[in-house]
């Protein structure tokens, strides 16, 4: 039973995303448009700036998949409040005009198996996973999430947990990273370092992926989350990636000296 202690309230509405919820559904719909040609997708890692900046490319990433009843996010820790592998594990994460249910079951398997651990703290003031929860409902209303942030994680932690996450989790479900892009360098330099970042998570290799960002000082803050949703699908079967979707803060207003890269890709 939903109670104020297990709903968690937005903590970014009216900042990142509308805070009326009919002006929330009609600007997220717009971002997804024709959602026609939509497939089933194992894996993918969308944005989580405010929506002005960012909402398109989520968009794109969420008009090309077909979101199932049940989805693991993975968002990193900007807070530095709360464990490594913390999930929400029960109750309702609050939206403008309700919210959306936690896969109470999917959660308490993974925290039996010691694979995540029982820590709301590191949810509370985050916004990397509840920007995607507008998009995820607008897909599927009957969506239930299995909602983790991640903190400090070595390559082989990663590893391990998205090996973990493929054998916990339904054989239907999609794993969500949350991830912006490299962060405040001049648009032409973001765009190249984003590109390094993105080679290696397009070709299915997440230990490249975690190696380049951490060689190459690449702020891509969500690279945790993407490593371990990479190593979710190699374990699922995952032959493909695309990039469905690119852009920088710059694109937004214009401004290209102090920017942040956003990318969209699907993954199956």
């Amino acid at each position: 039973m939903e109670t104020s202690a297990t709903k968690r309230p937005p903590a970014v509405a009216g900042q990142f995303y509308p805070d009326d919820p009919n002006e929330l559904r009609a600007e997220v719909a717009r971002f997804i448009g024709d959602a026609a040609a939509a497939r089933r997708r194992i894996g993918v890692v969308a944005p989580h700036a405010g929506y002005v900046y960012s909402g398109a490319t989520a968009g794109k990433v969420y008009a090309a998949t077909e979101v199932p009843e049940r989805v693991v996010v993975l968002a990193p820790n900007h807070t530095g409040r709360g464990g490594e592998r913390a999930a929400w594990a029960r109750g309702v994460l609050g939206l403008p005009g309700g919210g959306v249910p936690v896969d109470e079951e999917l959660c308490e398997r993974l925290i039996r198996q010691g694979v995540v651990e029982d820590d709301r703290e590191a949810h509370r003031r985050e916004h990397a996973l509840e920007v995607q929860l507008p998009f995820l409902q607008a897909r599927n209303p009957s969506v239930k999430v299995t909602p983790v942030v991640l903190g400090g994680l070595r390559l082989e932690e990663c590893e391990a947990l998205g090996r973990a996450l493929a054998e916990a989790a339904p054989a239907d479900a999609l794993v969500v990273a949350s991830s912006d892009m490299n962060h405040y360098l001049d648009d032409a330099t973001t765009r190249v370092r984003d590109r390094m970042a993105l080679d290696p998570l397009l070709a299915l290799d997440e230990r490249r992926l975690y190696m380049t960002v951490v060689r190459e000082d690449i702020s891509m803050c969500g690279f945790i989350p993407a490593t371990v949703m990479l190593a979710f699908a190699r374990a699922r079967g995952a032959k493909h990636a695309e990039l469905v979707g690119y852009a920088t803060s710059g694109d937004a207003f214009g401004d290209r000296k102090r920017v942040v890269g956003y990318a969209g890709v699907v993954v199956d």
